[in-house]
């Protein structure tokens, strides 16, 4: 069921696509692209924005109800994948050992002033 509904939106969002394309501008006429002239259009003088823009707004509204059911569909499936941002361990050992502090050294804090070493002979 799944398939079949990615199938057929993905097939509506390429219709979807071509349709937006075949769109001309405002001053722009479908058929000068064919050798027309202005007033002998592919649609008759104003057919082609108005088929076109009901077709237009037909594969939208279809691509979005796919777009819904398919977000449904999904939230409700359970997650076979599982996700790859490692959970947090509380209270686990850090995975790189802490080495201690030479003698003569004094540790620093984050936001301190490094004090200066004497120099070694």
């Amino acid at each position: 069921m799944t398939t079949l509904l990615i199938v057929i939106h993905v097939l509506i969002s390429l219709f979807l696509i071509g349709v937006v394309l075949i769109q001309g501008g405002k001053g722009a006429e479908l058929g000068s692209a064919f050798g027309g002239g202005s007033s002998h259009t592919l649609f008759g003088a104003r057919g082609a924005a108005t088929v076109l823009s009901k077709v237009t707004t037909i594969v939208a509204i279809l691509f979005m109800i796919t777009s819904l059911i398919l977000t449904i569909i999904s939230v409700r499936q359970p997650s076979v994948v599982k996700s790859v941002i490692p959970e947090e361990k509380t209270g686990a050992a850090p995975s790189t050992p802490i080495k201690p502090v030479p003698e003569g050294v004094k540790p620093v804090t984050p936001g301190q002033a490094v004090p200066e070493q004497p120099a070694k002979k």
